[in-house]
Formats: structure tokens, C-alpha cells, sequence
């Protein structure tokens, strides 16, 4: 790799646990924030929905306390903090739009205290446990790519990870790494079919994305049980050829990791699959010829066995 000018740069994963009272959720970040700064991170992510239960396990409640604008609370408190910390930060935030829309969202605060363009959430699921589609529009600006500082980055947010699309667009424009604000975790008293290992696919599928695009991840799960989900924390950093460098256990922690961005050239000259692809044969992809609209795809088992779960 000595053809490769070396680049670090120092991530930081704040994996909490949310209370149901946003003002606490709000100090309590801020302070692990603080942690993983004096750790050595220079860029910082919080979990999914940072402020807030993660109430999309159920249908069609009142959760409008939780939201907020861009600015707001959670935008001032991190912009001032970032400027003192001479970091990077990013803020996932129930956003309430200016046209009254809300929004799953991630703020980016750079290094000077200066809020970016925001990331909406652009797959929502809609299945039992993640009723989102209640909640939450799909993002309607696009992909983000932000180029600090320390480096260029994508923001991608919990179902997207599931996503070798997203991931791909990410690195086509130009990102060296790759966020996963998360919300994720076991469904309690249920085993599911076929012995599916739920966490395990989780991480594999987010560390393919870094294989296959050369790239750095850096996914932030919270922690705690919430009604019948307990989340798995284990938030994880790779590099960009898919070793997990640094993991989280399943309680509280401002996970730190420093990643080397030579290692994304190395990896796009010698493995060459991005070089490599074939544009011409995916366009089907894009207008959908490739699918016999002729079949029904039929509900899933999992659909079928899990729904009375989360009915309330």
C-alpha cells in the first residue's frame, strides 16, 4: 500500500439507549458525543431517531413531541458543539418539515458548526414491528454526499442498508465511507422460520456493500428493550474491504475506530470492480423489463406468521 499516500481519519459511534423524554436523550448525546471526541473521533454519528423511542413499532400513535425542525433543538445544540469540538457530526432527527411533512432524517453539522443539505430516508419499510409508512414520507432529495474536512461521506439510514443500489450510488458519487444510523433488533418471544439469523445477515449484507464498492461502514445501532424489540446494539466500523475494525458489545458506548481511506484506492486499483461493471446490461433495472409483471409476487411466510406480533 506505499503507493497509497496513508489518510486517516477517526470515527466515533454513539450507541445509546433512548429514554422516552427528548430533552434527556438530547443531553445524554451530547455528553457521549464529548466522550467519543476525547477518545480521538472526528466524525461522530448517533443512532437512528436519537431523541425518541423508536415508536414505529406501533401503528398510528400521537408521536409529534418527538419531532422537531431543521433548525432546531437538536440543530443548535450539535452545531454549537461541533464548532467548539472542531468536529464532524451527524444527527438523526424525526424531521417536521417546513410544508408540515415529517420526515426519518439525518442532519450533517460540519467541523465550523455549519448545518448541510439534510438526508431524508429514502426506503421506508412498512411490515410488522417497523410501520414506518405511518410515521414518515420516503425522502424526496435524493442521495447526499458530504465532503468535510476529515472526509467525504454518504448518510444512509437503517432500511437503505438492505440496499446494494443505495450503496453503490454512494460510491459512484464519490463517498469514502458510507454512515448507517440504525434501529434494529430481536423480536422477543419469536424464533424465526428456517433459522434465520437475523443479526448475522445485518452485518454481513453492510459489510458486502464495503467489499463490493471498496468503501468504509460505519453502522450505529441503539441498545435496550422497547415493547417487544430488544435492539442489538453492536454497532461496527469497517474497512473498506469488509474486516470489522471496531464493534460495539449490547450496552451503552461511544465505539471509536480509525480507518485508513489509502486502503478504498488500493482496493478500486487492484480488485477493479468498479472499472468493471457493465452499465448497458442493468438497464432493465431502471424501467423494470426484467420482472414478468404477469406474476403476483405471493405474500411471505414471514409476513403471514409475524403479523398478530406487533397488532395493537
Amino acid at each position: 500500500m506505499s503507493d497509497f499516500p496513508s489518510k486517516k481519519v477517526t470515527l466515533g459511534l454513539i450507541q445509546m439507549q433512548m429514554a422516552d423524554d427528548p430533552r434527556k436523550n438530547l443531553d445524554h448525546a451530547v455528553a457521549m458525543v464529548r466522550d467519543a471526541v476525547k477518545k480521538g473521533g472526528q466524525i461522530i454519528c448517533l443512532s437512528e431517531l436519537y431523541r425518541s423511542p423508536y415508536f414505529p413499532i406501533q401503528k398510528k400513535h400521537d408521536v409529534g413531541r418527538y419531532a422537531e425542525t431543521i433548525p432546531g433543538e437538536s440543530t443548535k445544540a450539535f452545531s454549537e458543539l461541533a464548532k467548539e469540538l472542531g468536529t464532524v457530526i451527524i444527527v438523526p432527527i424525526f424531521e417536521k418539515a417546513t410544508d408540515g411533512k415529517f420526515y426519518n432524517s439525518a442532519v450533517v453539522i460540519d467541523e465550523t458548526g455549519k448545518i448541510l443539505p439534510t438526508y431524508r430516508k429514502l426506503h421506508i419499510p412498512h411490515d410488522p414491528g417497523f410501520y414506518e409508512k405511518d410515521y414518515f414520507e420516503e425522502g424526496n432529495n435524493g442521495y447526499k454526499i458530504y465532503k468535510t474536512k476529515f472526509a467525504t461521506f454518504a448518510v444512509l439510514i437503517c432500511f437503505d442498508q438492505w440496499f446494494p443500489e443505495a450503496a453503490r450510488m454512494a460510491r459512484l458519487a464519490g463517498a469514502e465511507m458510507i454512515f448507517y444510523p440504525t434501529a434494529i433488533g430481536d423480536w422477543l418471544g419469536y424464533v424465526p422460520p428456517y433459522n434465520q439469523n437475523w443479526h448475522e445477515a445485518w452485518a454481513t449484507i453492510q459489510r458486502g456493500h464495503s467489499i463490493a464498492n471498496g468503501i468504509v461502514v460505519a453502522t450505529v445501532n441503539r441498545v435496550g428493550t422497547e415493547g417487544q424489540t430488544k435492539f442489538w446494539g453492536q454497532s461496527f466500523i469497517t474497512d473498506s474491504f469488509g474486516t470489522v475494525i471496531a464493534q460495539a458489545g449490547t450496552s451503552e458506548e461511544a465505539l471509536v475506530g480509525m480507518v485508513d481511506l489509502a486502503m478504498n484506492e488500493f482496493i478500486f486499483e487492484n480488485w477493479r470492480i468498479l472499472q468493471r461493471r457493465r452499465p448497458d446490461t442493468y438497464k432493465k433495472l431502471l424501467d423494470g423489463t426484467f420482472v414478468d409483471k404477469s406474476t403476483d409476487l405471493p405474500d411471505s411466510m414471514y409476513l403471514k406468521s409475524e403479523k398478530k406480533l406487533f397488532e395493537t
